[in-house]
């Protein structure tokens, strides 16, 4: 009887109680899928239903239950150690996340919207990666930054501002070796290069592979501090790189990446 009062009780602040919530998980989850976190995370998850199933209130399984609830007051100390990366780029996506790309919460719900797509980015993928493999033939050094749901503003500073729409003439010209803009990275946002030359913090802490140069271990920085993705072609093999999450992902080929990305920033 209690349950169903409590039901009739329901009010406006129990609704908006659990839209932020909702909200709050979205994103969370949005941070960890295709990570190993997201095998720690459905850990956490399992511990606090054995804690609940375990408590004095259902099956009265003490032992079980002191051990659980040990856990969560006592492992949120190394919890906070292990989640560190994750918690640092949550922090950044909560409080820089770019709304006028990523539009409202409620443009994310695919019967509100009906058969729009659910992001408006319209960033031409073709021309990206056509151009990024006509300049590992040529052994062109390119550093490519898209911005997903983290606003990288602050990056711009470090370079030139720009307003150019992407296409493969355009990359091609801005990486040409005797080009005044190849240093440094760009950076992609819905189709439009907002800026060059731009400077991205280096982590030295991060181990990566020596046949990797500053290109790549940028490329590593930015995507582990944000949610961006980066492309890179080395300078001296010409090889492509794709990354994302601070780890290098592997692809067969062209098409392959491609349907990647897409589904990355769809």
């Amino acid at each position: 009887m209690e349950f169903f009062n409590e039901i009739l009780d329901f009010g406006i602040f129990d609704f908006v109680d659990i839209i932020l919530i909702a909200t709050l998980l979205y994103y969370a989850y949005k941070l960890v899928r295709g990570t190993v976190a997201i095998n720690i995370f459905i850990g956490i998850i399992f511990i606090y239903l054995i804690r609940w199933v375990s408590s004095p209130e259902l099956l009265d399984m003490s032992i079980v239950y002191r051990l659980s609830r040990g856990f969560f007051s006592v492992g949120i100390i190394a919890l906070i150690v292990v989640f560190q990366p994750e918690i640092r780029k949550f922090l950044l996506m909560i409080g820089s996340t770019n709304f006028a790309k990523s539009g409202s919460i409620l443009d994310r719900i695919n019967f509100l919207r009906g058969k729009q797509d659910i992001n408006k980015d319209n960033t031409d993928i073709k021309s990206i990666i056509s151009a990024c493999s006509n300049m590992s033939i040529s052994k062109t050094g390119v550093l490519i930054v898209i911005e997903r749901s983290n606003n990288l503003d602050f990056l711009e500073n470090s370079g030139d501002k720009m307003n150019l729409t992407v296409n493969q003439p355009i990359l091609e010209s801005i990486f040409f070796k005797n080009s005044p803009l190849h240093d440094g990275a760009i950076i992609i946002s819905n189709n439009i290069v907002k800026g060059t030359r731009v400077v991205l913090p280096i982590n030295n802490e991060k181990v990566i592979p020596n046949r990797y140069g500053l290109r790549h271990r940028a490329a590593v920085s930015i995507t582990e501090k944000t949610d961006c993705l980066a492309i890179v072609v080395s300078e001296e093999s010409g090889q492509i790189s794709y990354i994302k999450n601070g780890k290098f992902v592997n692809f067969r080929d062209s098409e392959d990446l491609a349907g990647m990305i897409k589904k990355d920033l769809y």
